[in-house]
């Protein structure tokens, strides 16, 4: 009987350990086209953190946290960070790139013009939602709307420290 429990257990461990180690949501294979005309495609920011944020320059609340966005690029890009902010199909160029100027925006601007990006990462339709991406290529954490500073730095900061 006591080699049943043990053998048990062991399966229940092992299958424990499988799910926390290799069952991470990876974030889908996409290719981002940049406001400037380039392109980024996820295989590329691997080795990289990165926040990848669905915006619109409509949207009050992506207005409001684009000064915190822009501090924690400037804040953490040397240690390995990057942010591309995608902007909804729903918007347009020239808002886009006025707003980038203005904000003097540091990071990657994209624009999922066909609305593929925002499907492909889950059928995003509002803004904002953003998603956290480690070195791997997975998805740490999800922010949809606002969301706690505080705890988003210590998330950060965890996953940089992951090598």
């Amino acid at each position: 009987m006591n080699k049943l429990i043990i053998a048990i257990t062991a399966v229940i461990i092992a299958v424990a350990g499988f799910f926390f180690f290799f069952n991470k949501d990876s974030a889908p294979h996409v290719t981002f086209q940049t406001l400037d005309g380039g392109k980024i495609n996820t295989e590329e920011l691997k080795g990289k953190v990165v926040l990848v944020k669905f915006w619109a320059t409509t949207c009050v609340t992506c207005v409001k946290q684009m000064p915190d966005t822009i501090e924690y690029y400037n804040t953490y890009k040397d240690k390995g960070y990057d942010t591309i902010a995608v902007a909804m199909s729903y918007d347009n160029t020239e808002a886009l790139h006025k707003f980038r100027e203005s904000y003097q925006l540091p990071f990657t601007v994209a624009y999922d013009k066909s609305g593929q990006i925002a499907t492909d990462f889950g059928g995003i339709r509002f803004t904002p939602v953003s998603f956290l991406i480690d070195r791997d290529g997975n998805i740490v954490k999800r922010y949809i709307g606002e969301y706690d500073k505080k705890e988003f730095i210590q998330t950060l900061e965890k996953t940089l420290a992951q090598k």
